[in-house]
């Protein structure tokens, strides 16, 4: 992703454009026309694995939302004008976008088990595959179990994941926590209320195709013949009626395939979708900056829990921050790693978070793809949007040669990274 991005930076800086104009025509779009091929101009939307990118529409419009709500242009003008006055300290600017493929590679990790219990009180119990580490995860399977069982959140209780309860687990990777094991455990709810309603049929007489699950209560047919059996009531009964309260769920994503030894296939599911502007203010005397400006939107779909998918967006932002600016890895002649510690590895702390920093969420487009909702998956798809910082600071930095030329910034961008880029810049002759 970085090589790339680079490379629309640099034929931006010897094209004379801005960088975003060179990112837009290169986006992935809709087939060429007919002409289009005819000439010998290939489809624009197929990756060179050859899998087709679905929803090219989203991302022209997400970038194109977020160029807008960002004032990018308008900074832009505002920015050239101050690094035109400015000798020491130049500004820079720079929207970068991200598409981000969702799957394991490795086929056989696509699946996942759930293990959902009823108890005789109503309450209810889901295992599952997935490994919670402060994502939010075992939120959103307890959201997908209330949703599919009619219940309030606090019915749902969720143990912890073992192994002696759904077995074979895939690690919780790829970003396909949620994916999975929310569509494993949707799978032992719909299970599970489809015995429900054939014994309620049976016992109510009731039409099964009339019933559905709302507010802690079985509903049964419509207008003034609906019946409401509060859940409590209806597990206690199909308890006594002999009815099996516990199902497992599995789910396994369809319709991926990667051939390794030529390197084609589908491997991803769907892919995720983001952009973010960054704006920088870089001191070219001692190569310190800040980033004083961020703004951010991410596509996941129809989101399943919005607050923790902005909070996984500005974690994955940060996150990836550190990772291009400040987390440099040192050893000594013997080959012994230095940086071992807080002292000597610095990860991006609060006080490193931009004094202004808008993250939104795309709304109005849901997963082209039968994904559990509609969503999409949140992990790691923003951690690639840091990479507008590193773009920034080389616009910073290209500004010493009226954007004429295009830095060399290796990362992690250290301050004495980016002064010795400074200096090589000042050392060069524009062309």
């Amino acid at each position: 992703m970085m090589a790339i991005e680079a490379a629309m930076d640099d034929i931006a800086r010897r094209l004379g454009e801005d960088p975003l104009t060179v990112r837009k025509r290169n986006l992935y779009r809709k087939d060429a026309s007919p002409t289009q091929r005819q000439n010998r101009i290939s489809q624009r939307n197929i990756t060179h694995y050859g899998q087709s990118v679905d929803q090219t529409d989203l991302l022209h419009t997400l970038v194109e939302q977020l160029e807008t709500s960002s004032d990018y242009w308008a900074r832009r003008e505002a920015i050239s004008a101050f690094n035109a006055q400015s000798r020491v300290i130049k500004k820079g600017l720079a929207l970068t976008p991200v598409k981000f493929g969702i799957s394991f590679t490795a086929k056989h990790l696509n699946q996942a088990g759930a293990l959902l219990h009823v108890y005789t009180d109503g309450s209810v119990m889901i295992n599952h595959g997935g490994t919670e580490m402060g994502q939010g995860l075992h939120t959103k399977i307890i959201q997908v179990v209330a949703r599919e069982l009619g219940l309030d959140l606090s019915a749902v209780r969720i143990s912890a994941t073992r192994t002696d309860k759904v077995p074979n687990t895939s690690p919780t990777a790829a970003s396909s926590g949620a994916d999975l094991n929310g569509q494993a455990a949707r799978d032992a709810c719909v299970k599970l209320k489809a015995r429900l309603f054939d014994f309620a049929a049976e016992h109510y007489a009731a039409d099964v195709d009339a019933m559905r699950l709302e507010a802690g209560h079985l509903i049964a047919g419509w207008g003034e013949s609906e019946q409401r059996i509060p859940w409590g009531e209806l597990i206690q009964t199909a308890y006594f009626g002999r009815v099996s309260l516990s199902e497992k769920g599995f789910y396994a994503t369809p319709l991926i395939h990667y051939d390794r030894s030529v390197g084609q296939g589908n491997p991803f599911y769907y892919y995720a979708f983001g952009a973010a502007v960054s704006e920088v203010s870089v001191d070219t005397l001692s190569g310190e900056y800040q980033v004083t400006r961020v703004d951010i939107l991410h596509d996941v779909g129809d989101s399943l829990n919005p607050a923790i998918d902005i909070g996984q967006v500005e974690g994955g932002f940060i996150q990836g921050m550190g990772w291009l600016t400040s987390e440099e890895l040192k050893w000594n002649d013997a080959g012994q790693l230095m940086s071992t510690g807080p002292a000597t590895y610095k990860i991006p702390t609060f006080g490193d978070l931009p004094p202004v920093f808008n993250v939104a969420l795309m709304e109005g487009h849901p997963n082209s793809m039968a994904s559990i909702y509609r969503s999409k998956a949140v992990g790691e798809p923003p951690f690639m949007l840091a990479i507008s910082v590193w773009s920034a600071l080389r616009d910073a930095l290209a500004s010493l040669k009226e954007y004429r030329i295009s830095p060399r910034l290796d990362t992690p961008a250290t301050p004495e990274r980016v002064l010795l880029a400074a200096e090589a810049l000042r050392a060069r002759e524009a062309p």
